[in-house]
């Protein structure tokens, strides 16, 4: 005990010392014990890999050290390769669109009865409202005889094409928490976005393209801002990239004015050459999603602008999704989801924002805006599946259709006031979502809202079995596909999420 103690006493006084010892503890880590037996741990990782495979199951990764976007194999047979996640930011009204409630419509202008809003949180609404009739005309389609109302005419005969949820529940009612909850599994800040997720569990097919692309229209980013499409705390190379259909396609990628393609590349090999040299020695994964950075942001300068450009689409591929060229819109950017995903971009988060409609003036209500906004997504969205579907990539990708939430069957009337506008409030216990393509049933109708479609009474999801199901599709278990954060592991769906066996063949 006397020589640990003057040994002690030694360190705490030896700055030295310290500064060595504590070098000695940061390059003794488990990546350089990896490191250094990489011939003995390969062969047991291939057993393991050989020994895990089930039939078309697999179960472990094959991951490059040096490239955190290699691609990786998923934990079992994936029925689809990416995603297209179009989210109407601001919530569309399930009851203008999908979810057909004659009742309400007999109910129109009658007070709404106190056990609907006796106990509830609203936004807006206060006092006793009126309840709020459908304001579009519905009619049944296709051998599903899915209901769609007036307001999507190119979308409604493809209702065979897709799998409907009519019973999605939050249990967040603003905008910005319940986006968050949707697209990274927790109404607060700090947590990495399903795409994030996806990448980091599968990698990129395409070395020369991000594994996850942003596209965003209707003028605003959504509510949540782009920490819904952030990396949280995964490494940031994992984090959505934002393109635009105006301007430069990614901000800064361009060579500044007089800086040469071959002089760029000569920077980026010798910086990146430093970063080799300062991961081997410190080995922090954000070294490594650096260097991936600048390399693929070097590789973009060429592969982007090609593939943002949809000026060499024909004129039928135009006529079909309504696009207009150099303009920013949800049609422009559907056609480049398309393009995106046809070069092996895994996924695609597409937002539109400009869809709460509270009826608080002509410039959201339900009459006009509303009707506005249905126009210019119903011929693209049609337009997107059928263009998938003809070019055989469908069936292996999964398209998925939603907002954050969903809205009451009764009028918002803000501060208990009639302006004469028709306007719902934000509901959170039962909305209306699709999927389509990458191994989804078609042609199915899952769920079921009461008579108003104010709450789910059958086949309630929520947006961690939306998580779990987009997750399986693409061959991953949402329960194994974890990462350690501040002493345990972290998913996507937090603790809770469950495969939606209805809609999966």
């Amino acid at each position: 005990m006397g020589l640990l103690n003057s040994f002690d006493r030694y360190m705490n006084n030896n700055s030295i010392a310290k500064e060595a010892q504590l070098a000695e503890l940061t390059l003794t880590t488990r990546r350089l014990f990896l490191r250094n037996c990489t011939l003995g741990l390969g062969g047991i990782a291939l057993g393991g890999l050989l020994s895990s495979c089930n039939g078309n199951q697999v179960t472990a990764n094959l991951f490059d050290p040096m490239n955190p976007l290699a691609p990786k194999v998923p934990h079992f047979a994936a029925k689809a390769k990416s995603v297209i996640y179009i989210h109407l930011a601001g919530a569309p009204s399930q009851l203008e669109l999908f979810d057909y409630k004659p009742t309400l419509a007999k109910l129109d202008g009658q007070d709404c009865p106190d056990s609907l809003i006796e106990g509830k949180r609203f936004a807006f609404i206060r006092g006793v409202p009126k309840l709020l009739g459908p304001r579009a005309k519905f009619k049944q389609w296709g051998e599903s005889g899915a209901w769609v109302s007036d307001h999507l005419p190119h979308f409604a005969p493809l209702a065979d094409e897709v799998s409907f949820l009519k019973a999605v529940h939050t249990d967040q009612f603003n905008h910005a928490p319940a986006q968050l909850m949707m697209h990274t599994g927790s109404p607060r800040l700090g947590r990495p976005s399903m795409g994030s997720w996806v990448t980091y569990g599968l990698g990129s097919e395409n070395s020369d393209l991000p594994g996850f692309v942003v596209l965003t229209s209707g003028g605003n980013n959504p509510d949540a801002g782009k920490s819904a499409w952030g990396s949280g705390f995964l490494p940031s190379v994992y984090q959505g990239v934002q393109c635009r259909t105006q301007g430069e396609p990614v901000l800064f990628l361009n060579n500044p004015e007089g800086v040469r393609q071959d002089h760029r590349k000569a920077s980026i090999d010798a910086i990146n050459e430093v970063n080799r040299l300062s991961h081997e020695e410190f080995k922090d994964p954000e070294i490594l999603s650096r260097i991936s950075q600048y390399e693929m942001a070097y590789r973009m300068q060429i592969s982007v602008p090609e593939v943002l450009n949809i000026e060499n689409e024909p004129a039928y591929i135009h006529e079909m999704y309504g696009t207009q060229i150099g303009q920013s819109s949800l049609a422009n950017n559907l056609l480049l989801a398309r393009k995106l995903v046809e070069r092996g971009v895994r996924f695609v988060q597409l937002y539109d924002w400009g869809w709460d409609t509270h009826g608080t003036g002509k410039y959201d209500d339900l009459d006009t805006a509303f009707v506005t906004k249905c126009r210019a997504m119903d011929k693209p969205v049609a337009a997107l599946l059928m263009d998938l579907k003809q070019r055989g990539l469908l069936e292996e990708t999964l398209v998925v259709w939603g907002g954050e939430f969903g809205r009451t069957p009764m009028q918002e009337n803000r501060n208990g006031a009639d302006n004469g506008f028709q306007g719902r409030d934000h509901s959170p216990d039962a909305f209306t979502m699709w999927m389509a393509g990458g191994g989804i049933k078609r042609g199915v109708t899952y769920g079921e809202t009461d008579e108003l479609g104010y709450t789910g009474v059958n086949g309630r999801v929520s947006a961690f079995d939306i998580q779990a199901t987009i997750l399986h599709q693409l061959g991953m278990n949402h329960e194994k596909l974890t990462y350690t954060f501040q002493g345990r592991q972290f998913r996507l769906t937090d603790v809770e999420g469950e495969l939606i066996q209805a809609i999966v063949i």
